[in-house]
């Protein structure tokens, strides 16, 4: 008889008091042992902490120059170091309960720009598959240790961030030559929209809720500003959307690749998204604004944070606190800069005032990227006090609002049928689903297949 591992349903890693108490405890002590490879830390995928407290901070104005709150919900403390583990576990849990992929008999298949990656190696490792993932050849070389510590092999795709037809081609190659390797892929498997749009969604909401009684926006979100990698995250928005029809969705793309924003392409290294390509699981017909955010600003801005010298500026002449500088050393990577930075821009760009609480997303942390800063150093020399200056002026408090740009009809229009070219053309999706997609229903019914995934997910898991 198979032995399926099981793990939390999609109402438990929004809600970690669901989970059966001696399960929940053994996940925490795991998590707090270090036991990084223990399978009972898929219990610890979720935003909430120990205390059922969603993970947030809010940036100080002195950083981010604008009257408007910013929330960040950082991914760190999940399983893998990313909450990109969420959906590698939702993708997992669907396939398996599907009949898609049974332990022991198949290999799962990663295509990735990095976090999905891992996520998938971290979870194929926690529940008996063995796995495969695709990442392009340039990304930081953390990203492959971490692929090979949690036990998967790679391939190296040819190019940057942006190449991503490249890992196309080699999992249509698997396809074609590996009947016991089955691709799961996060651009277009909906297990990654559904984990967003209900566990990330929903806790983003409690963010706002959260916040409004502790004195910071009014308990309503006034924006979710995501970046697009595999545009699961950004799903999020249409949940918030859903609870408060003001809430304005906004996307973020590179300005080296600005797909959306006016039919771009380009190499750039914000790694984790701009793919170069509009994503299937992408409701882009709900999405109010596209911005973009150059990549150097997005890689200069970490340092700042996170370089010492960049701290003591920040500490001396921006006025945070050692214990602030302390979270913000370690809680971001480049997306989630690019992502502060976006939202920087978005308040700027909607006139954002105090009461009003942007939210985005850290997907990962510091750890990913020692090799991005030292390539820095090398470009650019160490940075000094003056440079800090010019870094925290310049990228934070006087980010521009340029690279903005309505979620007209017209341009929303546009962007759905951008789809068209590689999912249609190249991928063989259908075309009146493609068209079924413009419509806001067909986006409710995917979301409306949680319950049943929960109730299915505890019959095979029997509790």
């Amino acid at each position: 008889m198979t032995q399926y591992i099981h793990g939390p349903t999609y109402d438990e890693m929004l809600d970690p008091s669901l989970i059966r108490p001696d399960l929940r405890k053994a996940a925490l002590a795991a998590k707090a042992e270090g036991r990084e490879l223990d399978p009972v830390n898929l219990y610890n995928i979720t935003w909430k902490d120990e205390n059922g407290r969603p993970r947030f901070v809010i940036l100080p104005q002195a950083l981010t120059g604008v009257e408007a709150p910013i929330a960040v919900m950082y991914g760190r403390e999940f399983p893998s170091g990313s909450h990109k583990v969420g959906p590698t576990w939702s993708i997992t849990q669907e396939a398996q309960l599907s009949g898609r992929i049974v332990p022991g008999e198949h290999v799962c298949v990663w295509p990735s720009t990095g976090n999905y990656g891992i996520g998938g190696a971290w979870v194929s490792g926690r529940t008996g598959y063995r796995s495969l993932v695709l990442l392009p050849a340039e990304m930081s070389e953390e990203r492959f240790k971490k692929i090979a510590f949690y036990g998967s092999d790679f391939v190296k795709t040819p190019g940057c961030e942006s190449n991503v037809k490249e890992i196309y081609d080699e999992c249509a190659r698997i396809r074609a030559t590996k009947p016991d390797h089955v691709v799961l892929n996060q651009f277009e498997e909906l297990a990654n929209y559904r984990f967003h749009a209900y566990v990330t969604g929903n806790s983003a909401l409690d963010v706002a809720a959260v916040a409004g009684r502790e004195g910071v926006g009014n308990g309503r979100p006034a924006a979710f500003v995501s970046a697009m990698g595999s545009s699961g995250t950004i799903g999020a928005g249409d949940r918030m959307k859903e609870a408060f029809p003001a809430c304005r969705i906004v996307g973020v793309e590179p300005v080296q690749c600005p797909t959306l924003y006016d039919n771009g392409f380009g190499g750039h290294d914000i790694q984790g998204i701009g793919d170069k390509h509009v994503t299937w699981i992408h409701n882009v017909m709900n999405m109010d604004l596209m911005v973009c955010i150059d990549d150097l600003e997005a890689k200069q801005g970490l340092q700042l944070l996170t370089d010492p010298v960049g701290s003591a500026y920040l500490r001396d002449h921006a006025g945070l606190d050692d214990t602030t500088l302390g979270r913000l050393s370690t809680l971001f990577g480049i997306s989630g800069v690019c992502n502060i930075l976006a939202a920087i821009k978005t308040a700027k760009a909607y006139r954002f005032g105090k009461d009003d609480l942007v939210i985005t997303v850290a997907t990962d942390s510091m750890d990913r990227y020692p090799s991005v800063m030292r390539q820095l150093d090398q470009a650019f020399g160490k940075l000094d006090a003056t440079e800090a200056r010019v870094r925290h002026v310049a990228i934070f408090l006087r980010q521009k609002t340029d690279y903005v740009q309505e979620g007209t009809l017209e341009n929303r229009r546009r962007w759905h049928n951008l789809k068209y070219y590689t999912w249609v053309e190249q991928q063989g999706k259908a075309v009146d689903e493609l068209r079924a997609q413009a419509g806001q229903e067909w986006w409710a019914a995917e979301r409306a297949q949680v319950p049943g995934i929960v109730a299915k997910a505890r019959a095979a898991r029997g509790f």
